[in-house]
């Protein structure tokens, strides 16, 4: 393509390939260099460019200067769009600029603003269509970094969307098996993703295992961002294996660290894990949670957080008002969670729905409260037992049994003792 377009300006400029070739080259050599028999050096491309009056940017991609420059400028508003939480906003940029035919032929460009679609669709909660265009994007050769990031979106994206197993083959690709890559910062926070999907799939020693040697691999590199991944999830290891105290420890250095360094959208979720792990381990310090949790919700929202990341931040809210005695509050907390909350993510739906169901109960409307508590078990029912889904069968069985509803309760404490391996 560099000859053609060569080829093409010259003829526009009404030179022969003789007269654009003297004194420095042979006309040979731009004959060759024409019919793509030999690939030109920078300084000969530079050369060209200058005898051809032409931008060096358009011979090596197509495209002039300004054209180029257009791109960059339309890319770098999309990009800025979604920092700041207009999702939509960022979507439709991307979007566009995939449509900008000049796009084509540069490969970097166009890989950057697909990712950056990927991204924004994610985080508008539409996790099929994002789950689709990861999975392209990984298919076209790129960067080794880029190799990585597209992994850790698309194990978070999967992870999010109940789709454990293809989480775990994933985050296993790159860090499974004995040729395992040096330890970078995309690489702990790949580990931190695939860590987190083995919680979720109930996998409790492979998750502590995985979480040591995440802790050391944070040590020896020692930045911020592989010790703030290292140590949250760390903290949700113990934590789920029933180290409260340390759980805390852990969580606390991964926050301090990412409130002076991080990014203003990671802040937010840790601060959201953050309260919620509290309310879990430390209920009688739910009114602090709460404040770090609607802090959270602040922060959120004026960042490029997914829809998912939202919805927990809302219903990790209801959870603590109910914690303290306010139903009323909690109800209108999870209600907002669950507007935001895509359809796919059936057991973050399922927990909100619980919270409905108790906010309900609290308030002395059994009926409706019936009514939610079935709804998590319809919700819960299609997915496949897994650590991550055991806590809400058994909390939805203590429900119904308290609304008198005997036989539900039952199959439910069952489907949780099968969670739990039991």
């Amino acid at each position: 393509m560099v000859g053609l377009r060569i080829k093409t300006v010259r003829r526009q400029r009404g030179l022969s390939q003789a007269q654009l070739a003297h004194p420095e080259l042979s006309d040979s050599y731009v004959s060759l260099i024409e019919s793509g028999k030999r690939t030109p050096t920078p300084a000969v491309l530079e050369l060209l460019a200058q005898k051809l009056d032409c931008s060096l940017s358009y011979l090596v991609n197509g495209v002039t200067a300004e054209q180029m420059e257009d791109i960059e400028l339309a890319l770098g508003y999309a990009r800025l769009a979604l920092e700041n939480g207009e999702v939509s906003e960022a979507r439709t940029r991307f979007a566009e600029l995939l449509t900008d035919n000049n796009l084509t032929g540069l490969t970097k460009l166009r890989q950057d603003t697909e990712f950056g679609l990927a991204l924004a669709t994610e985080a508008i909660g539409e996790l099929d269509e994002a789950i689709s265009l990861l999975t392209r994007l990984r298919t076209e050769e790129t960067t080794p970094e880029r190799a990585v990031e597209l992994a850790i979106a698309l194990c978070r994206v999967y992870r999010d969307s109940e789709r454990l197993t293809e989480a775990v083959q994933v985050g296993e690709q790159i860090l499974g098996g004995s040729s395992r890559p040096t330890w970078t910062d995309l690489h702990v926070e790949l580990g931190a993703t695939l860590l987190s999907a083995y919680l979720w799939r109930g996998d409790m020693l492979r998750a502590s295992q995985f979480a040591a040697e995440l802790l050391n691999a944070a040590d020896l590199l020692g930045t911020p961002r592989s010790i703030v991944a290292a140590n949250w999830n760390a903290a949700l290891v113990a934590q789920s294996t029933g180290h409260g105290a340390e759980a805390l420890g852990f969580a606390e250095r991964a926050l301090a660290v990412q409130a002076e360094t991080g990014h203003s959208r990671n802040i937010a979720r840790m601060r959201t894990a953050f309260g919620s792990l509290i309310l879990r381990v430390r209920p009688d310090q739910a009114r602090a949670a709460r404040d770090a949790l609607s802090r959270a919700a602040e922060e959120l929202a004026q960042t490029s957080a997914s829809a998912v990341d939202m919805a927990r931040c809302r219903i990790e809210l209801a959870r603590a008002e109910i914690v303290l005695g306010s139903p009323a509050e909690a109800l209108d907390h999870v209600r907002a969670g669950q507007q935001a909350l895509p359809d796919n993510a059936r057991a973050l739906g399922a927990e909100a729905d619980l919270l409905i169901s108790r906010g309900h109960g609290a308030l002395g409307d059994f009926t409706q409260a019936g009514v939610h508590a079935r709804a998590v078990r319809d919700r819960l029912a299609p997915l496949p037992d897994s650590g991550r889904v055991a806590g809400t069968w058994y909390a939805a069985a203590e429900t119904m049994e308290m609304l008198g509803e005997t036989d539900d309760a039952v199959a439910a404490y069952q489907r949780a003792l099968a969670c739990a391996g039991l």
